[in-house]
């Protein structure tokens, strides 16, 4: 599965990109150079992150899947106990 980001958010990360390297680097990148690192990342790294990240979700749905008769259950029969009690 290829990794692909929305046109604005890509534009957001390539001046991200291109103001670390400014910043940290000691070193200016064009349009060019940033949208490379951006492609390595994304294939590369990217999966990894993807991967992880579904499977943290995979967890927390889970957790709550497992709680859903916890916190949504509702006692049968209660009419007569209600009844009784007030």
């Amino acid at each position: 599965m290829t990794i692909e980001l929305k046109k604005e958010i890509e534009e957001l990360v390539l001046t991200s990109i291109k103001r670390y390297f400014a910043e940290n680097m000691e070193d200016e990148i064009g349009d060019l150079k940033a949208k490379l690192i951006l492609d390595f990342c994304l294939e590369e790294i990217g999966p990894s992150i993807y991967n992880q990240a579904i499977s943290d979700a995979q967890v927390l749905l889970h957790q709550h899947v497992e709680d859903l008769e916890g916190s949504l259950y509702e006692p049968v029969f209660g009419y007569w106990n209600d009844q009784a009690k007030g």
